[in-house]
């Protein structure tokens, strides 16, 4: 006689195999030819292509999607989240130049649900589909006790670089153009201070629907999807443009994520008039009473990524973002300083 004590302990083998079943095809969608190994295996394989790569770098990044989970959770709504782990990685690789070509996903759950899974697991692989990532392999962690009723999701990110087409930042100058790529709101970032001023302090619900937000709900807005700016640098990439440094910009803002790229005896200027603030920002600020400093700190403001380039490029560039789906518009520049980020006429 088969026992359940497993079960009754809170975890469920047999739901955690049933569900993972019915999105495999999904997950099978996303193979890209250089993946080996079969879906369930204790490893993934990915076999580079050396007739395509002469001297390939192997480029990785890991992270979470963080406390926009959360709001997920409010809206009962669990696709968009999958979007934003594997589009989070994609764009912390792809400043450096390297082509997203396998991605893991890591949920850790207190207790496992449909369709809570297949829809995190569906957001994820249709991300990696969009931009020819390989879904390699994952963990599902049901752990009861450790989450309650929440969930994490993590995801990590590998990508290949031509070893003379890294991009570092180090040819940036004094004169290169800051071009600015707009986010779509918030990404995956600022997400307690969010809560913590349209729900805790403003009272609102994820269906509320503020003026400012132009008919918007909180929820909607809140979970716009983390953009993927891959696209635009590949194209770029492709027609062999001088990007000299890439700066995503996530947690810390302007302020903290351009200096990673900086080198020595450079540092950038950008004008807060020249942005153009999404309402949701606007929104936050003005019920949290937040100095703009602070804003600019925590959040994108709208400017989710920061490429620096030759003047000379601005006009190419901003058409490659465009044909992206991505406005882009010159938001500083770089100036003489000590690898330093300053926003001017906050």
């Amino acid at each position: 006689m088969k026992s359940n004590a497993y079960q009754q302990a809170g975890v469920d083998i047999d739901l955690a195999t049933n569900l993972l079943k019915s999105v495999k095809a999904k997950i099978s969608s996303t193979r890209r030819p250089e993946a080996l190994a079969p879906i369930g295996g204790f490893g993934g394989l990915f076999q580079i292509d050396l007739k395509k790569w002469k001297q390939p770098v192997m480029v990785t990044s890991i992270d979470g999607v963080g406390t926009k989970l959360m709001v997920a959770a409010m809206c009962n709504q669990h696709t968009s989240v999958g979007h934003d782990i594997v589009n989070h990685c994609i764009n912390d690789i792809a400043v450096q130049g390297a082509e997203p070509v396998y991605f893991m996903d890591y949920i850790g759950i207190g207790k496992l649900r449909s369709p809570l899974y297949e829809n995190v697991l569906t957001g994820i692989a249709d991300a990696c589909l969009a931009q020819n990532v390989t879904l390699i392999g994952g963990e599902t962690a049901e752990m009861p006790g450790m989450y309650g009723n929440d969930y994490d999701l993590v995801g990590c990110i590998t990508g290949i670089v031509e070893k003379d087409e890294i991009i570092t930042g180090e040819n940036i100058k004094p004169g290169h153009v800051a071009l600015g790529l707009a986010s779509v709101g918030l990404h995956t970032n600022g997400f307690s201070l969010a809560r913590k001023v349209l729900f805790e302090k403003a009272g609102f619900t994820v269906d509320s629907k503020p003026a400012e937000l132009g008919g918007e709900t909180v929820g909607e807005a809140l979970l716009k999807p983390h953009r993927c700016y891959w696209p635009a640098i590949r194209e770029a990439m492709a027609r062999k443009l001088p990007l000299d440094g890439i700066a995503h910009i996530t947690g810390g803002g302007l302020y903290d994520n351009v200096p990673r790229i900086l080198p020595e005896g450079v540092a950038a200027e950008f004008d807060a008039s020249t942005i153009d603030v999404p309402a949701i920002f606007k929104l936050i600020g003005k019920l949290g009473d937040i100095e703009k400093h602070e804003m600019y700190r925590v959040f994108n403001m709208g400017v989710g990524m920061v490429w620096f380039i030759p003047e000379t490029a601005v006009a190419e560039c901003i058409s490659i973002c465009k044909d992206a789906g991505i406005e882009a518009h010159v938001v500083g520049r770089a100036v003489k300083g000590d690898r330093t980020s300053d926003v001017l006429n906050v």
